[in-house]
């Protein structure tokens, strides 16, 4: 088990450092920062004084060398549209993405896994089709598309819910919170369902499918034999191993979740990461683009190493196959 981490460990180290580069040197190619804060109005000696007060005058190795050698001590420069410590402007946008991605995800797992025991388990019956369909159209539907039809229907229409923005916070700390407020809550709605629709769809066809799949194994057919109830066969047997690919598609999808947040927060003005990234890019803000990619990569490779540890763990077969190499 100590090997398989240190292993994972490496390997989690060179793919925050291809992420890195990457990012780095696309960025270098979108723009040139230095006009967009200067203006029009700037000389050509104000210009490339400001070039050397950022480090771009230098050779990308050194700029890049710079930014590996400062990101690993949390330090990512200072916004080029905000003229703030990148650190300190993504620590203010990142708990209310974090809190988004949250109720995303429990949503998905809460409603996903238990609809996709049922059609498993019903496949022919008339309420498992309707399901069946209505996921086809939660994932053909783009997520912007979803995110203006529930503003138009719930805020503009009906006007229960506010149609942007992040509503009443509480400050705890340097974190702040919509967990505490009703209107937090309120405004959490929309944007979690918009961004959790997808991968709620993803779970169900997946769960679905993997326990069709265990029902028509041999030792399902054994336990039936020897007179277990249906719960015992489904809940006991079946789904226990009906949840073990479905680990590893869930981390996955919760890494996706943060990653794609950027249209759902862009539709509702949702003051998180994803937004702060957009206005990266329209401003060429390199040193908030690059942070915004690293930390989603980092947030990447944790969840991909605790679905790889917990799948060591659920799955015996695992350990079997490692321990008689």
């Amino acid at each position: 088990m100590f090997a398989f981490i240190i292993r994972r460990l490496l390997q989690s180290l060179f793919v925050m450092l291809a992420v890195a580069f990457i990012s780095f040197s696309l960025f270098n190619f979108v723009g040139d920062p230095v006009n967009n804060m200067m203006g029009q109005e700037a000389t050509a000696e104000q210009r490339e004084e400001l070039r050397r007060e950022l480090g771009l005058d230098q050779p990308f190795p050194i700029q890049f060398a710079r930014f590996v050698g400062n990101a690993v001590q949390g330090d990512f420069g200072v916004s080029y549209r905000l003229s703030r410590p990148v650190s300190d402007v993504i620590a203010t946008r990142l708990p209310a993405t974090l809190e988004l991605v949250f109720v995303a995800a429990v949503l998905a797992l809460a409603i996903g896994v238990p609809l996709g025991v049922y059609t498993g388990l019903h496949r022919h019956g008339t309420i498992s089709k309707i399901l069946l369909t209505a996921s086809l159209i939660g994932i053909s539907l783009p997520t912007f598309l979803i995110g203006i039809i529930l503003i138009l229907i719930f805020a503009v229409w009906l006007g229960w819910l506010p149609s942007f923005g992040r509503g009443p916070t509480v400050d705890l700390g340097w974190w702040t919170t919509n967990f505490l407020t009703v209107g937090g809550w309120q405004a959490l709605i929309m944007p979690s369902i918009t961004l959790c629709l997808f991968q709620l769809t993803l779970i169900m066809r997946l769960v679905r499918a993997e326990m069709m799949e265990v029902l028509r194994t041999d030792y399902i057919k054994f336990a039936r034999a020897r007179g277990l109830s249906n719960r015992a066969v489904n809940f006991g047997h079946a789904l226990k191993n009906t949840m073990v690919p479905v680990i590893t598609i869930t981390g996955l999808q919760i890494g996706s979740l943060i990653a794609f947040a950027i249209i759902t927060e862009t539709v509702f003005q949702w003051p998180g990461m994803g937004l702060l990234f957009l206005q990266a890019i329209q401003f060429v803000d390199i040193p908030v683009m690059a942070a915004y990619l690293c930390l989603v990569a980092f947030i990447f490779v944790v969840i991909n190493l605790m679905v790889d540890m917990l799948y060591y763990v659920v799955d015996p077969r695992l350990r079997v196959e490692r321990g008689g190499h």
